[in-house]
C-alpha cells in the first residue's frame, strides 16, 4: 500500500517516478494566469495567520464549508475570527476526500510548513499555531514564498482602468522574478451587466477620452492597451459565457452603445452584436501588440441571486454552462485568420464535454508561424483537478501536439496554490509513465524527460517570451 501524500503521490510505475524526480520537480515555474493581489506582493508584508492567506478569497473552500454544513458567518463573516473561521475549514477537511481540495490542502501544508499531519477538528489548534508561528517569523514573506516555489515570471488579472502602479514598483525594484499584468476588459464588453454605464464613465475619466460614441471606446481601450504594454503585459484574458461572432454593421454598433449609455434597455440580439464587434476589436489591438489572448469561456455565474445582494461575485456560486457554440467560436477565429491578424490564443473550456471540440478546433488555425499558436488551456476551474487533467491532456494528444503544450498555471487568488504546478507534473509524468510501462511509448528517457520539462516550462517562457 502507498503512503499518502509522500515523495512519489501519484507516480504509480518507476518510470512516472523517473521523469518527475530527474525531471519536471526542479523546473521553474511560469504562473501566466493568476488572480494574486500585486499590492501584497509588492508591500511584502508578513501575514497576520494561515487563515488569511489561505482562506480569504477562496470560493473552493467556501463551497466546501457551506455544503459541509457550515453557517456562512465562519466562511466570510466579519464578526468571526481567524481561528474560529481555521476550525471550521479544519472540520471540512475530512469530508473533502476524493475532492481535488483534500490534495491540495496537504500538499500546501507540506510544501509550505513542513506539516505533514492530516488536518482535521483533532489536529487543528497545533497545525493553526505551526503555521502562524512560520508566517509571523518575518521570513514568510509573498516574495519569500514566491522563491520557495521557485516562480521566475507571474501574470496578475487586471482591469484596463488600473494604474498598475504596484507593478511598476516591483518593476522598478529590479526583483528577480517578473510580476507582469495581465489586460482583462470584461467590464467593458458585458454591456448586459449591471454597472456598465458606470463602468464607461470611470474608463473615461481614466482614458481621458469622453466616451458618447463606440469609436470612442475603441480609441479609450486602446488607449490603456497601450499603457498596459508599456508596463510589461504579454497577456490579454477574457471571460466570456460563449463566443460571440454576429454580423453587424459599425452604426448598429454605436446606436447600441449609446442606447446603453442612456439607459434604455438592450436586447440579447444587440448584447451579442455589441460582443462581437468589441472582442473582435480588442483581438486586433492583441494582434498589432504580439500579446498572446485567452479565452476563458461557458460558466454560468452568480446562480444564486440571495447570496450574490449578500455577498457579491465570486464567492462560490458559479457553475457549468452547457458548453460552447462551435460555429461562434469557429467564426470569431476564421476572421481574425481571414486577414492574418489571429494573435497567439489559448482556449480554456468549462465543460469537460467540449474537450475534443476546443482539441479540434486549434488545430484548425494553427498556421507554422509558432509553434503551438493555438493552445488548449489546462483544466479550469472545476476541471482543475487529477481526472479533468488527465481528460484535458489525452484529448490534446489524441487530436493535437501534447510536447507543444504551455502547461499549468494556478488560476488562483492565494500564494500557496503554487503546489499545483506540482500536482500538475506529478499528473503528467504519471500519464506518460503508464504509457511507457504499457509498451505504448518508447522507453526512451532523454525524449520524454525533454518533453516533460518542455510542458513543465520551456514551453511557456519560449510561447510567451520571457
Amino acid at each position: 500500500m502507498k503512503e499518502f501524500n509522500d515523495k512519489n503521490f501519484c507516480l504509480e510505475n518507476e518510470t512516472a517516478k523517473e521523469l518527475y524526480h530527474n525531471y519536471a520537480a526542479g523546473m521553474p515555474i511560469i504562473d501566466y494566469h493568476c488572480h494574486l493581489d500585486p499590492k501584497v506582493v509588492a508591500e511584502n508584508k508578513n501575514f497576520n495567520s494561515i487563515t488569511e492567506i489561505w482562506l480569504g478569497g477562496d470560493h473552493y473552500k467556501w463551497r466546501a464549508m457551506r455544503t459541509n454544513g457550515v453557517n456562512e458567518e465562519f466562511i466570510t463573516g466579519r464578526e468571526s475570527s481567524d481561528w474560529e473561521k481555521f476550525e471550521k475549514w479544519a472540520e471540512t477537511v475530512p469530508a473533502t476526500l476524493r475532492n481535488p481540495l483534500y490534495h491540495w490542502t496537504h500538499m500546501e501544508l507540506k510544501s509550505a510548513f513542513g506539516i505533514t499531519e492530516l488536518l482535521s477538528s483533532k489536529t487543528a489548534r497545533n497545525i493553526y499555531e505551526e503555521c502562524n508561528g512560520k508566517l509571523n517569523s518575518g521570513t514568510f514573506t509573498p516574495r519569500d514564498i514566491l522563491k520557495h516555489y521557485n516562480v521566475v515570471a507571474f501574470c496578475t488579472t487586471d482591469d484596463p482602468i488600473d494604474n498598475l502602479e504596484y507593478h511598476i514598483q516591483v518593476k522598478n525594484e529590479g526583483v528577480d522574478f517578473k510580476m507582469l499584468p495581465t489586460w482583462r476588459p470584461d467590464k467593458a464588453v458585458n454591456i448586459d451587466k449591471d454597472g456598465f454605464t458606470d463602468y464607461i464613465k470611470t474608463l473615461s475619466e481614466v482614458s481621458e477620452i469622453n466616451i458618447t460614441s463606440y469609436e470612442e471606446l475603441v480609441n479609450a481601450l486602446q488607449k490603456r492597451h497601450d499603457y498596459f504594454a508599456e508596463v510589461g503585459c504579454k497577456l490579454s484574458d477574457h471571460g466570456i459565457e460563449n463566443f460571440y461572432a454576429e454580423k453587424y454593421e459599425l452604426a448598429e454598433v454605436n446606436r447600441i452603445l449609446q442606447n446603453a449609455l442612456s439607459g434604455k434597455e438592450i436586447s440579447e440580439q444587440e448584447s451579442r452584436k455589441f460582443k462581437s464587434a468589441l472582442l473582435y476589436d480588442l483581438a486586433l489591438m492583441n494582434h498589432a501588440k504580439g500579446w498572446t489572448q485567452q479565452f476563458h469561456y461557458g460558466p454560468i455565474r452568480n446562480n444564486n441571486s440571495r447570496m450574490f445582494k449578500q455577498l457579491g461575485p465570486d464567492t462560490g456560486f458559479d457553475s457549468i454552462g452547457n458548453g460552447a457554440d462551435a460555429v461562434q467560436m469557429s467564426r470569431f477565429f476564421d476572421q481574425l485568420d481571414s486577414s492574418n491578424q489571429l494573435a497567439k490564443s489559448i482556449i480554456y473550456n468549462l465543460n469537460p464535454c467540449d474537450n475534443e471540440l476546443v482539441a479540434t478546433m486549434i488545430g484548425n488555425f494553427q498556421d507554422g508561424s509558432v509553434a503551438g499558436k493555438i493552445q488548449f488551456g489546462s483544466g479550469w476551474w472545476f476541471l482543475d483537478q487529477k481526472d479533468g487533467m488527465e481528460k484535458q491532456m489525452n484529448a490534446l494528444s489524441s487530436l493535437g501536439l501534447l510536447s507543444r503544450f504551455v502547461g499549468m498555471l494556478t488560476d488562483s487568488r492565494s500564494l500557496l496554490s503554487y503546489p499545483r504546478h506540482d500536482y500538475f507534473r506529478r499528473i503528467l509524468c504519471n500519464l506518460i509513465g503508464t504509457d511507457v510501462e504499457k509498451g505504448l511509448l518508447p522507453n526512451d528517457i532523454e525524449l520524454l524527460g525533454k518533453m516533460v520539462q518542455d510542458i513543465s516550462y520551456n514551453n511557456a517562457k519560449e510561447y510567451f517570451g520571457f
